[in-house]
């Protein structure tokens, strides 16, 4: 194999070329996939049209350590997680699972169904939003942490107005907060492997600590705009037989719900990661919920390359 990293944007993004998946990554494949993903924060890979579930599962381990499919949803698969339509359409900003101590390290994400049209997903870089706060923004947001917590408003960030929500969305919704986790993030945590800074933040957050709702709010809304400012982002239209794997300590992501009623499914399989720690070296703090059935805390490992 002749691995070629093609670059997409200027803080963000690139496509892997030379990589049959489905036959197999070893570790010197997997160093030089993990080193793009740690430049470029995601990464894409066309034309895998014979990776099938167990060898997204083999990919995955080649990358890290798998974690569970979900902390709460537990229903809909052990390791691999279907990310299906009919149940919820992920359309608003987030990083996966913030609201656990355990932020995962990675996802990789297989196109399974897609719809014939839209269905894109669109991928945030937090260090570039970071690198570009003026100095006074910086020193704020060094020293804030947030609350998160799976009960978000689904109805404020996911519905239409006035739509009612089917019966199979009732239920993973009600499924998805069964079991409460809330926990206390640095907004800026130096990224364990590259010892970059970078903002965490997403549609998981409930309040900043230390402020009302109200200057919460606003504030969330100043740093999200940042982050989600174009120029930090890149949307991929999606094909079958692609992968997408993106550094969950780097980025948001949001499925662009612009598909109408069409069925659309990808297979997601995550991997473990440490727990947060700001700039001064605090951890982050688990409140309410105990995640380690879900995830190991796994620290930087040393792939070969």
């Amino acid at each position: 194999m002749s691995l070629r990293v093609v670059k997409l944007g200027a803080h963000i993004g690139a496509r892997i070329d030379g990589v049959d998946l489905g036959a197999g990554v070893g570790p010197d494949t997997a160093a030089r996939i993990n080193a793009a993903l740690l430049e470029h924060k995601v990464v894409f890979f066309r034309g895998q049209h014979d990776l099938d579930d167990d060898g997204q599962l083999a990919f995955a381990r080649a990358l890290g350590t798998p974690t569970a499919a979900h902390p709460t949803v537990t229903s809909r698969g052990d390791r691999l997680l279907p990310i299906d339509s009919r149940f919820d359409k992920a359309n608003s900003w987030h990083t996966d699972v913030t609201f656990v101590d355990r932020v995962p390290k990675a996802s990789i994400l297989r196109a399974v169904t897609l719809p014939p049209y839209g269905g894109t997903t669109t991928w945030a870089s937090t260090e570039a939003a970071y690198d570009q706060l003026p100095p006074p923004l910086r020193a704020l947001v060094e020293n804030l942490w947030a609350v998160h917590t799976n009960q978000y408003d689904y109805a404020t960030l996911h519905d239409e107005p006035g739509a009612t929500p089917t019966a199979e969305q009732r239920a993973y919704r009600d499924e998805f907060v069964a079991d409460y986790y809330e926990t206390e993030h640095p907004v800026v945590r130096v990224h364990p492997e590259t010892g970059r800074r970078v903002l965490l933040l997403g549609h998981f957050i409930k309040r900043f600590v230390g402020l009302g709702a109200t200057e919460s709010a606003t504030l969330f809304n100043l740093l999200q705009a940042r982050v989600t400012k174009l120029e930090n982002t890149i949307r991929w239209n999606w094909e079958l037989g692609d992968v997408a794997v993106w550094d969950n300590r780097a980025t948001q992501h949001y499925a662009v719900a612009d598909y109408d009623d069409q069925y659309r499914r990808l297979n997601r399989i995550t991997l473990a990661g440490d727990i947060p720690v700001d700039v001064f070296g605090r951890r982050s703090r688990a409140v309410v919920g105990d995640a380690s059935a879900y995830s190991d805390v796994v620290g930087p490992v040393a792939l070969a390359g």
